[in-house]
């Protein structure tokens, strides 16, 4: 048996802890830090979103985990300028890998603090210093240069958490798992999200060009590793929304949708032209534009948020926020089931959503593609549910 002595479970009074497995070596090593229960949940569904999305997109993928689901994931594209700025890297060197990892952490940087970072490919020197300065609890790829290792082994005085997986471990074909004692086993979910998943387009407007075809991808593999209900906002080659583990549909929309509009917003002339006190650091920053795109504030929010900045701006008017996403489109929707009510398109439609995948087979189904016609909406049925617990 090869096991790993974990501190405790999920929380402190849950001890003892470990992860074993029989017969053979465990597919991990850890070569930093003291990873817990949780870190470890977080980390290997990470690992398997990035890698189905290096092996279905060819190109290198990261992922931010927080609470065992996705804050953000991406493929290594180049940012733009403004995007950068919204980052808070462009002062960085960004490789195709950093570029992946600092798009999923800006997703939604603000469920991304204290995030599991994972990565597809082998962890160089310019993502592991976009990983120094940020605050995370660990990180999980295939391999490390020896100046990322080094740069990752200093971060948190040597408490940062650094494991490295066998790229090709495969896990056996059923899985197991424990509840008040009660075993449960089921095979283990190996279908990928591809491409052919999106032939079916039951809409009018067929179209869907290349980008789309990619998010759509992106968004039903994140899905995939996504506490259900959830819903996924993609673009540009990366999630910008992810609404997950409500009970309600529209709910896991509207969330995604709400985190979608901030991610636009951050990338307005506006934000990007706030002026913050010296000395005034990146969670901060990153927290007082949070509270900048609030319609509202409470006294006490908005006396620490003032107290940020050379001179205090007002939060920024709705209507301008409208004008603004007013302009987006082309976004592409993935939900991990159906819709059943056309609520949801008409969430979505006001976020720049474009193009949507979703199962299908909704006794509404008719309602839901005359919602997106009247849109001008591309909607593919994938006919494939993507629950996970």
């Amino acid at each position: 048996m090869s096991e790993i002595k974990l501190r405790y479970g999920c929380n402190p009074h849950q001890a003892p802890a470990r992860v074993f497995i029989d017969g053979h070596d465990l597919p991990i090593e850890v070569l930093s830090g003291a990873p817990g229960y949780i870190n470890l949940c977080d980390a290997l569904n990470a690992w398997q979103l990035v890698r189905e999305l290096k092996a279905t997109l060819g190109l290198p993928a990261a992922a931010s985990f927080k609470h065992v689901s996705p804050a953000g994931a991406a493929v290594g594209l180049p940012m733009g300028d403004d995007l950068k700025r919204a980052c808070f890297v462009e002062d960085m060197e960004l490789t195709p890998l950093a570029a992946a990892y600092a798009r999923a952490r800006g997703a939604d940087r603000m469920s991304s603090f204290g995030d599991w970072a994972a990565l597809s490919d082998v962890c160089d020197e310019a993502t592991a210093k976009i990983l120094k300065r940020e605050v995370s609890d660990g990180v999980i790829a295939p391999g490390y240069t020896p100046e990322a290792l080094a740069i990752l082994r200093a971060k948190r005085d040597g408490k940062y958490h650094v494991i490295q997986i066998d790229p090709a471990y495969e896990a056996p074909e059923l899985e197991r798992r424990e509840i008040f004692g009660i075993t449960f086993e089921q095979r283990r979910n190996t279908l990928v999200p591809g491409f052919g998943l999106l032939e079916r387009v039951v809409t009018a407007r067929k179209d869907l060009p290349p980008e789309a075809q990619r998010d759509l991808i992106l968004a039903l593999i994140t899905l995939k590793y996504t506490q259900s209900n959830s819903v996924c906002f993609a673009f540009d080659g990366q999630v910008i929304g992810v609404g997950a583990g409500q009970q309600s549909r529209v709910h896991c929309t509207r969330l995604a949708a709400a985190k979608a509009d901030k991610w636009f917003l951050r990338q307005h002339p506006e934000v990007l032209g706030l002026r913050f006190k010296a000395g005034v650091n990146r969670a901060d920053r990153n927290n007082a534009i949070d509270q900048y795109l609030e319609d509202w504030l409470s006294p006490a929010e908005a006396q620490l948020w003032a107290g940020h900045f050379d001179q205090v701006p007002p939060p920024m008017d709705p209507a301008r926020k409208r004008a603004w996403m007013a302009t987006r489109s082309g976004v592409s929707l993935g939900s991990d089931a159906f819709f059943p009510f056309r609520d949801n398109i008409d969430r979505a439609q006001a976020s720049g959503v474009s193009y949507v995948a979703q199962p299908g087979g909704s006794v509404r189904d008719d309602v839901v593609i005359q919602a997106c016609d009247d849109y001008g909406m591309v909607m593919c049925f994938t006919g494939t549910r993507l629950f996970h617990h």
